[in-house]
């Protein structure tokens, strides 16, 4: 039974910093692990991912062919994703067998967690082939030093873990 864990949060938030340093601890510790990049605008990554969105499609791709901007363009990356679950499953199938930590590096787009299902689907699906997961929410830590902002950011993740249906 595979387990990982799925890193959201706003942009800049330091979701691909953070995926890169849980992969480095938990092979320090002993824990063979995978990141899989859901994102497909994240090109530079400081690690290699064993699977990448950007192999099915990417965002260039997908604002050229739609005349999609940037933000049109994710969501309709994500929602090609979800009708092509298949291709995801085949690709950590090689990983499940031999027990890896799958580490999944998402999209800053909040609203891909908030107003659109795709996310949700895609993960539904993985809990149906036995994946186990949790799902860490970054934010930036200067919203944490006003109450305003902070309550937003409370409810952002609130709305994100209610959506998702998935442990915080």
């Amino acid at each position: 039974m595979p387990f990982g864990q799925l890193v959201i949060g706003p942009p800049g938030s330091g979701k691909t910093t953070y995926c890169h340093g849980m992969q480095q601890f938990l092979n320090a510790l002993g824990r063979k692990t995978v990141i899989v990049n859901l994102d497909p605008a994240n090109e530079n990554t400081p690690y290699t991912s064993a699977v990448n969105i950007e192999d099915l499609i990417t965002l260039q791709d997908a604002m050229d062919a739609h005349d999609l901007g940037p933000n049109g363009g994710m969501v309709y990356c994500i929602e090609y994703l979800e009708k092509n679950m298949q291709w995801l499953e085949d690709q950590l199938k090689p990983y499940v067998a031999d027990e890896y930590y799958f580490i999944f590096d998402c999209p800053g787009q909040v609203e891909l967690y908030t107003h659109n299902e795709a996310v949700r689907t895609v993960m539904r699906r993985l809990e149906k082939a036995d994946f186990r997961l949790a799902c860490v929410h970054l934010v930036d830590a200067s919203y944490c030093t006003e109450a305003a902002k902070f309550i937003s950011v409370l409810l952002l993740s609130l709305t994100t873990m209610l959506m998702l249906e998935l442990p915080h």
